[in-house]
């Protein structure tokens, strides 16, 4: 049942041409954030709960077939760069139309920085209530959500300024 309302709130958000504005669908700002098992691509079982309450953190629930996730790219590329030091930056690639496999060959080619975990069984997918695929969640360093947004033009600077 989630897989299948995951895959028509994606196919819905890529049909839109202009992005939801934040705090649209998903997981409520002010909510602690969820923790839950996750997969490094060498197959690996972490916690997401390794990651949150230590630093801020921006998740992106990302797939290698997203328009959005692509055209957001270059604006979390910029803000890994500039906030790395400081924030903790996770992609989840949800499992949903793509194998761990396909999601290591794009690494490979395309060298995201961060952390690139596998959602194998849509576990904190389900956990963040992600409505489609380039969800962005900041968490600030109490683990709290201060952001969240969906689309290819979000304001990631502004979403990390309030987790620092």
């Amino acid at each position: 049942m989630l897989r299948t309302l995951f895959t028509v709130a994606a196919a819905a958000a890529l049909a839109v041409a202009s992005p939801a504005l934040a705090q649209d669908l998903g997981i409520a700002v002010g909510e602690t954030a969820p923790a839950g098992p996750l997969q490094t691509l060498d197959g690996k079982t972490v916690d997401l709960s390794a990651y949150l309450g230590k630093t801020p953190v921006v998740l992106e629930f990302w797939a290698t077939w997203c328009g959005n996730c692509k055209q957001l790219e270059p604006a979390m590329r910029a803000a890994m760069t500039k906030h790395g030091a400081q924030v903790k930056f996770v992609t989840v690639a949800v499992s949903v139309n793509q194998s761990v496999d396909r999601v290591k060959g794009w690494q490979k080619a395309n060298k995201l920085g961060g952390e690139l975990l596998y959602d194998k069984k849509g576990t904190v997918s389900g956990a963040y209530d992600v409505p489609a695929t380039s969800y962005v969640v900041v968490v600030n360093k109490a683990g709290k959500i201060v952001y969240t947004g969906v689309g290819g033009t979000q304001n990631l600077e502004a979403a990390i300024k309030k987790a620092l």
